[in-house]
């Protein structure tokens, strides 16, 4: 069973950069598609980015875009999500997932990391 740890979160002032990890173990970490979702208080869970096994595709929120880098080393079980240009409403718990395709919706990946906390101050 493949298991998910995130670190990386902080407290961040307004403009500052991120870069959240996420290391796998317990599974065959390259046959994973692999995305980022966070989640802030009393909302639902957002998509943020999504890079496939090979690393041939990304695809990132709406919110996000341009500003937020996803990428994976297949060697290492890590894939990394690199924040700059930080926002206050960039503050949230930040999930990464493993999933067997590129998917949009948190319901369609298998399995979770407990998640990082970001919080950006204005």
């Amino acid at each position: 069973q493949l298991q998910l740890v995130e670190s990386g979160g902080g407290l961040v002032q307004a403009g500052a950069s991120l870069r959240l990890s996420c290391t796998a173990s317990g599974g065959t970490f390259s046959t994973w598609t692999m995305g980022w979702f966070r989640q802030a208080p009393g909302k639902e869970r957002e998509f943020v980015a999504v890079i496939s096994r090979s690393r041939t595709f990304t695809n990132y929120g709406d919110t996000v875009k341009g500003r937020f880098t996803v990428s994976r080393d297949n060697a290492k079980n890590t894939v990394w999500l690199k924040m700059n240009s930080l926002k206050p409403e960039d503050t949230a718990v930040y999930h990464c997932a493993a999933g067997t395709g590129i998917y949009y919706r948190a319901q369609e990946y298998n399995y979770w990391g407990q998640g990082t906390q970001v919080t950006v101050s204005s």
